[in-house]
């Protein structure tokens, strides 16, 4: 039986029941279109995923149309898995600056790179201090880290730890098929990860890449406690029966709606979210209740 998580949870009327957060998307400065090339050359994430001029490039104001368009209330906007240190820095403040523009609308992750040591708490500390409230989307495989080295990742993690502010991480399948950016941070590295710091919250993209369906094991189970998993990039990934099925297996207050948007646009998983036949209550923290309660919304 799916949990009714929602029922926790008190909005001030039916209104807010209809409202959508969107927790995982990508915005970069207007620059980054022109500069495709340069910034290709300097940082090896944005050349993996980026390079291609056919790549789509998001702006906030491409992101604030979409979310008119397909009816989305509230987004949380957040560069990538940067290599380069300064690109981060521009990137980051491109978000800053966006965030205190939209407020109510946007809300902000800064992007580092735990290889890089004190200069990433540095980073990190500078952003949380003007306003943001979480770090990611770390990409171990692309940033040429060890998710899996504790003390690698600690100094960063302490500092999302002390703040209780979530840290979110790329993951992928151990099986399936390849795409751009797959890379190999699979559910048993993850695991361990989520084992070395058990005080963080962490967030799991794209459904931990499968990490939810052990929580079938008591052991596993107990060790996700202040995991989260949303649902990015999902009609590339899974069947719409995903919803419900870690709803139920990882709890229905742990999963978060999630586009990857402009990897998609936010219509096309949102509708796979509400054709996915879950109870409304389910339904309505995956919407919105559960990132309204986790990010303070």
């Amino acid at each position: 039986m799916l949990y009714s998580f929602f029922h926790s949870c008190q909005y001030e009327d039916d209104t807010d029941l209809a409202l959508v957060i969107d927790s995982h998307c990508h915005i970069l400065p207007p620059s980054f279109r022109d500069r495709r090339a340069e910034i290709a050359k300097r940082d090896a994430t944005f050349a993996a995923l980026l390079s291609d001029p056919n790549a789509r490039i998001a702006s906030a104001d491409d992101l604030l149309a979409a979310m008119d368009r397909d009816g989305v209330d509230q987004a949380v906007v957040m560069g990538m898995g940067w290599t380069h240190h300064q690109v981060a820095v521009e990137a980051n403040e491109y978000i800053i600056q966006t965030v205190g523009d939209n407020p109510g609308r946007l809300t902000g992750f800064c992007s580092v790179n735990p290889g890089w040591g004190e200069p990433a708490v540095t980073e990190a500390q500078r952003c949380f201090d003007a306003g943001l409230v979480g770090i990611g989307e770390l990409h171990a495989d692309t940033q040429g880290f060890d998710i899996t080295d504790v003390a690698a990742m600690a100094p960063v993690m302490e500092l999302a730890r002390s703040d209780r502010l979530p840290v979110l991480v790329h993951a992928s399948e151990p099986v399936g098929h390849q795409y751009p950016g797959k890379g190999g941070t699979t559910p048993d590295k993850l695991y361990r990860f989520i084992q070395n710091f058990p005080g963080n919250v962490i967030i799991c993209a794209h459904w931990g890449g499968g990490l939810p369906f052990y929580s079938l094991m008591p052991e596993v189970k107990e060790s996700l406690k202040n995991v989260y998993f949303d649902s990015a990039a999902t009609p590339f990934l899974y069947r719409p029966e995903v919803f419900g099925a870690v709803s139920e297996l990882a709890g229905a207050g742990k999963v978060l709606f999630a586009s990857d948007f402009p990897l998609l646009e936010m219509s096309r998983p949102l509708e796979q979210a509400r054709n996915a036949g879950l109870a409304a209550d389910v339904e309505a923290a995956l919407l919105r209740g559960n990132a309204a309660k986790l990010f303070g919304l």
